[in-house]
């Protein structure tokens, strides 16, 4: 008897281990066209009727340059192919960062700001540079009061699923994979405002598919922190809960290059001092998956270059061990990547890397998670 009941007892009290998530990675491939420009910082997002859509800022000449185009592919076989690339938007200065949602009305939002940080680098062109007369030829198309209205965060809007866009609208804050959707209705938009003395980071909203944008809420700083340098590119997410994530990318001394958190219990309406997550990467895209569980995908720009992804199963609060979608990258300029969820469990994350020759394009990782 006394066997017997020590037998049960091992049974019942042995720990029961649970294997971390891992990253089954089922193909990668590049999904620009050979030779196409320069290509940075896309988002990618899956419409109800299936048709993935990408966008980012393509026909640059290099990392920071007067060029930039908002440009956008489709698919209508879950990734295997894709459309060829059409230009969105093409203003007289820098279109970067861009971002794409689908709203609950079936509108898309693209999503880009304006920028002259290249004359910084402009200024620097020995004279008999031959990137001067190119860049020298885009910058005069304007005079400098011009440029300077040119800057700002700015959204497109369609309502034929893509084939028409209207002119820019603004917004008042931008970030790099742009506005989400709420259960109630709203859109949010957690961001950063670009062209302003302060610099604030926050969210807004709109009650009207887009079309107009109110300033909400300002996002506290951690004590010690510096806004303006220090917190960028924001993105937020909706739980199962009922709270809102927004996820920071961080360039304070203290946690630098790591991902910063803040959280929401009151449909955005005020929100926690930003705290460290134990992520270094950045900057970071939010999902919810069907299941109830959140995935963040983040850029990974040091030895091995490449993209991670963590999942949490308690809405936030905790993070998995990284799981690895690619690790081949030859050098920091990569990263951005977002990811949507197919009605079979797989996974589509989309980023842009500089390989080692040639200029920086779009890569692609079909995946899914294994424990």
């Amino acid at each position: 008897m006394t066997v017997i009941v020590f037998s049960l007892l091992l049974v019942v009290t042995s720990p029961v281990t649970r294997a971390a998530p891992q990253a089954d990675v089922l193909e990668t491939r590049t999904i620009l066209p050979p030779a196409h420009a320069y290509a940075g910082w896309p988002t990618v997002a899956r419409r109800r009727d299936g048709t993935l859509w990408v966008v980012w800022s393509g026909g640059r000449e290099a990392h920071v340059c007067p060029f930039g185009q908002v440009l956008a592919m489709t698919s209508a076989d879950n990734g295997q192919t894709w459309t060829w690339p059409r230009v969105l938007l093409d203003s007289a200065i820098d279109d970067r960062d861009s971002a794409v949602v689908e709203t609950a009305t079936g509108a898309l939002l693209v999503t880009t700001f304006t920028s002259l940080a290249y004359e910084q680098l402009m200024a620097r062109f020995p004279d008999d540079d031959p990137r001067r007369v190119r860049w020298s030829a885009v910058h005069n198309r304007l005079d400098a009061s011009g440029r300077l209205a040119e800057r700002g965060e700015w959204l497109l809007r369609s309502t034929d699923g893509g084939t028409t866009w209207s002119a820019r609208l603004p917004t008042l804050v931008n970030s790099p994979h742009g506005p989400i959707q709420l259960s109630d209705g709203r859109l949010l938009y957690a961001g950063k405002e670009l062209w302003t003395p302060a610099g604030r980071i926050g969210v807004c909203e709109s009650h009207d598919d887009g079309l107009t944008w109110r300033w909400l809420a300002e996002i506290p700083s951690r004590p010690g922190d510096t806004v303006k340098d220090g917190y960028h590119e924001l993105h937020a997410v909706e739980t199962r809960d009922g709270r809102i994530l927004v996820q920071i990318r961080n360039h304070n001394k203290q946690n630098a290059g790591e991902t910063l958190q803040t959280e929401s219990d009151d449909g955005g309406h005020t929100w926690t001092t930003p705290h460290a997550i134990g992520v270094w990467g950045l900057p970071s895209h939010l999902l919810a998956l069907r299941g109830g569980r959140i995935l963040m995908t983040y850029g990974y720009r040091r030895q091995p270059f490449g993209n991670q992804a963590r999942l949490s199963a308690d809405h936030g609060r905790t993070w998995s061990d990284p799981m690895t979608i690619s690790a081949d990258g030859v050098s920091g300029d990569l990263g951005y990547p977002s990811t949507v969820e197919q009605p079979d469990g797989q996974l589509i994350t989309i980023w842009y890397e500089k390989p080692a020759h040639g200029p920086a394009t779009l890569r692609q990782a079909t995946w899914r998670i294994t424990e």
